[in-house]
């Protein structure tokens, strides 16, 4: 039986920390803060789950936040539950119960749960908004230079070969000036987001992310030809990992190998400062096949992929949620009649192909260039809900 506690984020780091479990920064009390300054949003409680099977242990935590949107409120956890290991599916679905029934005994308002689940559970749903998903690619820091490529497959060796011969660009960290200013990497997001065909966030998502992590939990690299930022990325940290929130490129400057320099370029930086794994924020499969676009560019710099748990609804208000469902599949018909006619009009539609847009990130946005993932608007796996591509 898995019984929840709730206890201050401080102490939620501590228990994680003693427990084994590495947590992600969308679980640090850092993020927390970061959200509660986004409208609609605040933070809804840290979680302790201990399993009595297993002498009350600590096997996993959670952070929630609260969403509000349309009039109804839910309950959003990007990587959460960490568990301390890999559960079973009786363990994770002992733990989803259990927080659903907390959840209700302390809050009539919520409509439904948005956490990320390894297994099937009987009472999960797709998500009504943003793009989950269930694999990603993490590159390995240590080594240096030669480490990281070595780690690669052949063609990621190849290009990134290349791009350190001919590419021209000039790669630095331009934390202090993005945060001072950032309207030059700003004007790279909206070409971005013309030629992708998507609305990029308003410039505040990004500024908003930078000066609220700080520079110790997010940093910003660009990549300058004549002095002209051409491509840049935005890379969130805690512990020894760091991960490729967003990334955007100008049109003019994608055959010139920007985006492997970059990314390579800033792997090395991670490495040198001491962290380990770098997450480039998901790829496309079976489960998520609207980010196979992705897999070309982002594959080819590690050998293997790694598996992660999902994000799935949870309702709590059945009948809400379903009309929630009705109002989601009549938009979607809406607009895929709209889309038609867009594309008798423009013979084909906007490009979509993330390798040659540079733009990275899906729920989390796995990296759609700039745009804050999600229905959570600003910046967040869910904000893949309105975060990043």
């Amino acid at each position: 039986m898995m019984v929840i506690e709730r206890v201050t984020p401080a102490t939620m780091e501590q228990k994680a920390a003693e427990a084994g479990i590495e947590l992600p920064i969308e679980q640090t009390a850092v993020w927390a803060d970061f959200q509660s300054g986004i409208p609609g949003r605040k933070p809804w409680g840290s979680l302790l789950i201990r399993d009595n099977a297993n002498g009350g242990d600590v096997v996993a935590v959670i952070s929630l936040i609260d969403m509000e949107t349309h009039g109804y409120h839910y309950l959003r956890s990007i990587h959460g539950p960490s568990w301390a290991s890999r559960p079973t599916q009786e363990q994770e679905n002992d733990a989803v119960q259990a927080l659903l029934k907390f959840v209700r005994i302390h809050d009539k308002q919520v409509a439904f749960l948005r956490i990320d689940t390894w297994h099937d559970d009987d009472d999960q749903y797709p998500v009504l908004s943003t793009v989950p998903y269930s694999e990603t690619v993490v590159l390995d820091l240590e080594g240096g230079e030669d480490g990281i490529l070595s780690r690669m497959k052949s063609r990621g060796r190849r290009d990134v070969r290349k791009a350190l011969r001919e590419c021209p660009a000039d790669i630095a960290d331009e934390t202090a000036q993005a945060t001072q200013d950032f309207t030059d990497y700003y004007h790279v997001m909206v070409e971005t987001s013309q030629r992708d065909g998507f609305n990029p966030a308003p410039m505040s998502d990004y500024t908003d992310m930078i000066k609220a992590l700080g520079p110790d939990h997010c940093r910003v690299f660009a990549a300058r030809i004549d002095d002209k930022v051409v491509a840049w990325s935005i890379v969130a940290m805690h512990g020894k990992t760091a991960v490729y929130y967003y990334a955007s490129m100008l049109s003019a400057v994608r055959r010139l190998h920007v985006p492997d320099k970059l990314l390579f370029t800033v792997a090395c930086m991670l490495g040198e400062q001491g962290l380990e794994k770098l997450d480039l924020m998901g790829i496309g499969n079976d489960f998520a096949p609207s980010l196979k676009p992705l897999n070309e560019f982002k594959t080819k710099f590690t050998k293997e992929t790694t598996a992660v748990a999902a994000g799935h609804d949870f309702p709590i208000k059945k009948t809400l949620y379903r009309s929630l469902v009705l109002m989601k599949d009549l938009r979607a018909r809406l607009r895929g009649d709209a889309k038609k006619d867009i594309r008798v009009d423009e013979k084909g539609g906007t490009n979509k192909d993330w390798k040659e847009a540079a733009g990275q990130r899906p729920d989390n946005n796995p990296n759609r260039a700039g745009k804050a993932s999600g229905a959570d608007g600003k910046g967040g796996k869910d904000s893949k809900e309105n975060a990043t591509k």
